[in-house]
């Protein structure tokens, strides 16, 4: 069976995440959706939640392969977390020429340290390739319409949240 680590903050998820993990599915038996916890950032979303969101809407985009995902958190070096977990592939995603310049520098230090785990980048979809989590969360912040930057379960807790967050 194979196995494809995919990491990121997914702090919130967004349809780019969605979109290559999706892709992810079709290179991998098993996808470790794999949150990095940073002690010196503080997220919008806990890790419980933004696991219960890439859950929740995997499960709503495709249903027939939601089994085939586990969410999991980490803290150190990518690599070290894959190999754990027993992942022979580790998936990145791109959406730009500066994303191929910064990840293929990431792969060839990764490979050089782990020469066992193989990078594979998957491109975002065209409609997915302007969206970040980072400008998702701030036009969310700032009161804008982030609808067709995320899956709905996100929407909807992107809506909770911020009903809840206090105005500065």
């Amino acid at each position: 069976m194979t196995i494809a680590f995919y990491p990121g903050s997914f702090d919130p998820m967004t349809n780019g995440h969605l979109d290559v993990l999706i892709q992810a599915l079709n290179v991998a038996d098993r996808v470790m959706v794999a949150i990095g916890i940073h002690p010196g950032k503080v997220p919008m979303f806990s890790f419980e939640e933004r696991a219960d969101l890439i859950r929740a809407s995997l499960s709503a985009a495709l249903p027939e392969r939601s089994d085939a995902v586990e969410v999991t958190s980490f803290d150190g070096l990518v690599v070290e977390a894959a190999r754990k977990h027993g992942a022979r592939i580790l998936i990145r995603g791109l959406r730009d020429g500066t994303d191929l310049d910064y990840e293929m520098q990431m792969a060839g230090m990764n490979g050089a340290m782990a020469p066992d785990i193989q990078t594979v980048f998957l491109p975002a979809g065209t409609a997915s390739r302007p969206i970040t989590a980072t400008l998702v969360r701030q036009i969310a912040m700032m009161g804008g319409n982030v609808e067709a930057f995320v899956p709905p379960p996100v929407l909807d807790a992107l809506r909770l949240k911020l009903q809840s967050t206090p105005k500065r």
